[in-house]
């Protein structure tokens, strides 16, 4: 009888994709490639679907045992696949597919190399990151709970997904989403709200719009939450109140100009010192929001919408989540060791 062999079993991984979104054939070819070269077993495939983005086979992945998920897609599926890997060992790696890629632009990985992030998801290091959770309630009074890794938002930034064309962002891509600004912008109504943050007193304001970021970028590196951090247990908000043109230029100016190019450099930052705040844009910080609104508005998380709600609360889950990310590579966001021992 032969003896029981004590060699480990092989790492596995598993790849949830959107068949809509990835070249099938050249991620196999790809991906059976660094198996080979890395001796790990034979991946698990799992397909999206449209009653199903991603949670049940990233469940199914981890319930089978396997070291990473790959998330092939949009920032859709990126979303499901992180809100199934909440709170477990099993690490999410990124394979950029679609327009948007929220997460990998604020991760600051390489959105243009297939081949790297497969590497990545095979050799990479894991990290944790935090996860928010938005709890949302309907006008007929139900409720539904879903994670999100970037934004959620009502205002402008929900009206702008509804409003942009898919077939134009199929050609162009995020350049897709100034057409639907545009349009967004014509809505003039302001949204009347009443809000608590953490322990702190309850308070009213009008707005425009109003985001909570786990992170601070939109595409077309637009900075619209210089301060937020993808670990830092805390969520950062911002509401944008404009009053007219002058109103959304003194936004403009403001992410574009002082948070896209003065932000990057210390003569800059010195000069942003300088400057007063705008009454046009208001930041917050906290790890609870809770919101109420006069009317049903859209709601969207991570650039996808998810209907009108009349109240919502979002909160930091902390570091629930593992990121796998090339090795030794740096955040954005993170200090030189200089400065954090100093």
């Amino acid at each position: 009888m032969p003896a029981p062999s004590d060699a480990p079993k092989p790492r596995r991984a598993a790849i949830v994709f959107n068949p809509i979104k990835v070249d099938e054939q050249r991620l196999r070819t790809a991906i059976a490639a660094a198996e080979a070269e890395h001796g790990w077993a034979e991946t698990l495939w799992l397909e999206t679907s449209v009653e199903d983005p991603g949670q049940g086979p990233t469940r199914q992945a981890v319930s089978e045992g396997v070291e990473v998920v790959i998330a092939a897609g949009g920032d859709g599926t990126v979303r499901a696949v992180a809100e199934a890997l909440r709170d477990t060992d099993t690490a999410l790696a990124l394979l950029p597919s679609g327009t948007g890629n929220l997460l990998a632009r604020n991760l600051d990985l390489n959105l243009a190399h297939v081949e790297g992030s497969i590497e990545t998801a095979f050799t990479g290091e894991d990290r944790k990151i935090d996860l928010g959770i938005a709890r949302l309630e309907r006008e007929d009074g139900s409720r539904e709970e879903h994670a999100f890794l970037v934004m959620a938002g009502i205002g402008i930034d929900a009206q702008m997904v509804v409003n942009t064309n898919a077939e134009l962002k199929k050609k162009v891509g995020w350049i897709a989403y100034v057409d639907a600004i545009v349009r967004s912008l014509r809505d003039r109504d302001r949204l009347r709200i009443r809000y608590e943050l953490d322990d702190g007193p309850a308070g009213a304001m009008s707005v425009h719009t109003l985001l909570v970021g786990n992170c601070g970028s939109l595409p077309g590196n637009i900075l619209l939450l210089p301060e937020a951090a993808v670990d830092d247990g805390e969520f950062d908000i911002v509401a944008l109140r404009p009053e007219g043109f002058f109103g959304w230029l003194q936004i403009w100016t403001k992410i574009v100009w002082e948070n896209g190019v003065l932000r990057r450099s210390q003569a800059g930052r010195k000069l942003m010192s300088l400057t007063k705040e705008v009454r046009t844009l208001r930041y917050l910080k906290g790890k609870q929001f809770t919101v109420r609104i006069e009317k049903p508005d859209e709601f969207e998380l991570d650039g996808d919408v998810f209907g009108e709600v009349v109240a919502f609360r979002t909160t930091v889950d902390p570091l629930a989540l593992e990121v796998r990310l090339p090795a030794g590579h740096r955040l954005s966001t993170d200090q030189p060791e200089a400065a954090v021992s100093a």
